[in-house]
């Protein structure tokens, strides 16, 4: 997400407990929804509903993982990094820090060469 974040578009997201739990059970390691809803104590369906505004904001990445027998299943990791919220003479300015991935920091370290 390049542009920068609509503040009551962000604030609607994680005004919600389910969408927070998300993002605090999924910040250290990735979980399936299965996982999620078990942790936030509400079902998959909710975990599902709750994840698309997540990855709409780029909050949560998706990813799939391969399991024997040729299943597949969806893991879920918090992107964010820090939300700032300042007061401008303008209104509010929102800065969302998400994670780097290892190319991506060394794709920026090539870039700024």
């Amino acid at each position: 997400m390049s542009e920068a974040p609509d503040v009551t578009a962000v604030a609607t997201v994680l005004e919600d407990d389910c969408a927070r739990c998300i993002l605090l059970r999924a910040r250290n390691e990735p979980m399936s929804a299965s996982d999620l809803s078990e942790r936030c104590g509400v079902s998959e369906a909710t975990i599902y509903r709750r994840l698309e505004p997540l990855r709409e904001h780029d909050l949560v990445v998706e990813r799939t993982k391969p399991a024997e027998g040729g299943h597949h299943y969806k893991e879920y990791r918090t992107n964010l990094d820090r939300l700032t919220v300042d007061l401008t003479d303008d209104g509010f300015e929102v800065q969302v820090r998400r994670r780097e991935s290892m190319a991506d920091r060394f794709t920026r370290l090539i870039e700024d060469m």
